[in-house]
């Protein structure tokens, strides 16, 4: 048996760039951050005692006799690309809701890699980690997506990342010293809307909208250098980071209509009358999870006034995709 974990993601600033439509261009950079929210994934060899070759557990169950007939796009993408035909069993478990703007389709996906190259006995660095989620994703899948949330979940922690024209990428960790990271946690909470959304669909019209959003593109990629200024300034003022999150949220509503809803939009209207000092909708848009700069004295009122969405506590993960169990078994 073998079982990974990888983190989720919030992305901070930058969001939208990080296209190849926009980045093989012009260049993007991001922040963002995983958090102690995961995607679990285990995996082993399956016993040749069954009518079925290959079992899948998500959200469905799959019992199939060859790799061509598993529906689930990710998983079967994934075992051809790898080259394993050996049957197989696996399961997937998340902390959190899928399709809700945390990168949990990419760190599905880093995970599933993550464990499969376990499970056939190599380990993986964690660069190439993230390239392989990538070319699956947008290669052989065709997803609509960016590149920060495979980056992200595979090397975990409080990083900026710089997509360069050439399709390389370069991930510098954010600097700051332990009493800054729990000043910036305890100045941020994090609400599910209740929305889910396919991110595939929306990015697609943010793509289409690229060329012609270009002053806003590039005012949310400014955003970047200057979140990183308030973050590593001596003294962190939570007033400047929401500022510059609400400013960055109402350029990047303006991509595309479907980003936000009357919903959503009534939802951030009431964080910020409680108190909430800016924020976004986390992902491409659409529905997920809401992120919120709050003051810790005002985390009641804000509570209070969204009462009827869920909370999540969390905090920030530095290990990133990791082999949690590793114990090979012999039905290869």
């Amino acid at each position: 048996m073998i079982i990974s974990r990888t983190p989720f993601r919030i992305s901070f600033f930058g969001g939208g760039a990080d296209y190849p439509a926009w980045y093989r261009k012009y260049g993007a950079k991001v922040i963002g951050v995983t958090i102690d929210k995961y995607c679990y994934i285990s995996c082993r060899y399956l016993p040749p005692f069954f009518e079925h070759t290959h079992r899948i557990v998500y959200s469905q169950v799959e019992m199939t006799k060859s790799v061509d007939e598993i529906r689930h796009p990710a998983v079967k993408a994934t075992l051809k690309e790898l080259g394993i035909h050996e049957g197989v069993e696996i399961h997937h478990d998340g902390d959190l809701p899928a399709r809700s703007g945390l990168g949990s389709s990419s760190a599905f996906t880093v995970g599933l890699i993550h464990t499969l190259m376990a499970l056939k006995g190599q380990m993986i660095p964690k660069e190439k980690l993230a390239r392989q989620a990538v070319h699956i994703e947008r290669e052989i899948l065709r997803e609509n997506v960016g590149s920060q949330d495979q980056v992200l979940t595979a090397i975990g922690g409080f990083n900026q990342i710089e997509f360069r024209p050439d399709d390389t990428f370069n991930v510098t960790p954010v600097i700051v010293d332990k009493e800054k990271i729990i000043a910036i946690q305890n100045n941020l909470m994090l609400f599910f809307t209740g929305f889910t959304r396919i991110a595939s669909e929306i990015a697609k019209h943010n793509i289409e909208n690229l060329e012609a959003r270009k002053s806003e593109i590039r005012a949310m990629q400014a955003a970047v250098d200057e979140a990183l200024a308030v973050i590593q300034a001596e003294q962190f003022q939570p007033e400047k980071l929401g500022e510059l999150m609400d400013r960055s949220w109402r350029y990047k509503r303006s991509l595309a209509k479907e980003i936000s809803t009357p919903e959503i939009d009534q939802i951030y209207d009431a964080a910020k009358s409680a108190g909430a000092l800016g924020g976004k909708l986390l992902g491409a848009g659409g529905g997920g999870f809401m992120l919120l700069i709050v003051r810790p004295e005002n985390r009641k009122k804000v509570l209070e006034k969204l009462k009827k969405l869920t909370h999540v506590d969390f905090r920030f993960d530095f290990t990133g995709s990791k082999i949690m169990v590793y114990e090979p078994n012999s039905f290869q």
